[in-house]
């Protein structure tokens, strides 16, 4: 494989990425930049998704599909750059929820998408309007077109995510976590080739319970994963003991589970072949090749466009 210095690379392979929201997006535009766009698959965690106002809000499907975009909103990490929240006030004076927080120009995707499903349209073929419309070239697959909203069992009862993480702001104390409806889910079309026709896997950093941890629940995409171990690259979503982006680290030790690099690497052992790490981590390393998996140490930080393609790069390299 060749490389150019500060130049995409002269012979690309196919990616596909699982990916969740904010910290999957950053490698993902890192990927985007430094590989060939159209040959870059990212199966996006859907378990997020909710509908409100009657509309069919997909979340990590919009905040993968405006990073590559470049539209997103750098400093939140989501919705529209330069937004507004005109409607949003306005329903909050009808007395309609208003703590999930949607912009104007964000609610024409989710009116667009909702209008497509009663259509008879599928999710995944909304997910192809929206990143075409928005000129993306790489692909955006939904982990499945049936629903499979996650559910926090916490102190407080039941919570949907978006109400334990948004409403509630991550306060309630986790008990559980369950994926209404994955048992009568099935990945959605394209997936299963995605993950068996690529040449690199990787896994973004992303929280493992409730990001990609509802990928890999949907029939069939864990053992899809297994079967291609030695070609699956896991990047640690956990620096220091701490999450960069979100409550992984509570959400890990409240649920009995290692808050470290070890403990993310058990989670993903019997699928991944190699797991990343930062240089933060490094003491770790040790224990980590005792599950079987090659560790790599590679600054996984990302605060500049630089650093995304920087780690990017390094993971093409591996």
């Amino acid at each position: 494989m060749c490389f150019h210095k500060g130049s995409q690379m002269t012979s690309s392979p196919t990616i596909t990425a699982l990916a969740g929201g904010v910290g999957a997006s950053k490698l993902l535009l890192g990927l985007y930049d430094v590989a060939d766009p159209a040959r870059l698959n990212a199966i996006v965690n859907t378990g997020d998704d909710i509908v409100l106002h009657g509309l069919k809000i997909s979340p990590d499907l919009d905040i993968v599909t405006y990073t590559l975009a470049g539209v997103i909103d750098p400093a939140k990490g989501w919705g529209f750059r330069g937004e507004t929240f005109h409607t949003l006030k306005r329903l909050a004076v009808f007395g309609r929820v208003n703590w999930f927080n949607l912009g104007d120009r964000d609610l024409a995707t989710h009116i667009h998408r909702t209008a497509m499903l009663a259509e008879g349209k599928s999710l995944t073929e909304a997910a192809e309007s929206i990143r075409t419309a928005l000129g993306v070239k790489s692909r955006i697959l939904p982990m499945s077109d049936q629903p499979v909203p996650t559910i926090i069992d916490s102190d407080e009862g039941a919570l949907h995510f978006q109400e334990y993480l948004v409403k509630r702001r991550a306060e309630p104390v986790v008990r559980g976590i369950r994926f209404d409806g994955v048992e009568s889910a099935s990945p959605a079309p394209g997936v299963l080739e995605a993950i068996r026709d690529a040449d690199r896997i990787i896994i973004c950093p992303s929280n493992p319970l409730i990001s990609i941890g509802p990928i890999l629940a949907v029939s069939g995409i864990r053992e899809a994963l297994r079967a291609r171990r030695n070609d699956v690259i896991a990047v640690c979503p956990i620096v220091g003991g701490k999450s960069l982006k979100g409550p992984s680290d509570k959400m890990l030790t409240q649920l009995g589970y290692e808050s470290s690099a070890q403990g993310v690497a058990k989670l993903y052992a019997d699928f991944t072949g190699t797991f990343v790490v930062d240089p933060a981590d490094q003491a770790q390393v040790e224990g980590i090749e005792k599950l079987d998996m090659i560790t790599a140490v590679i600054p996984t930080v990302m605060k500049t466009r630089t650093d995304k393609r920087k780690l990017a790069r390094a993971l093409l390299r591996l």
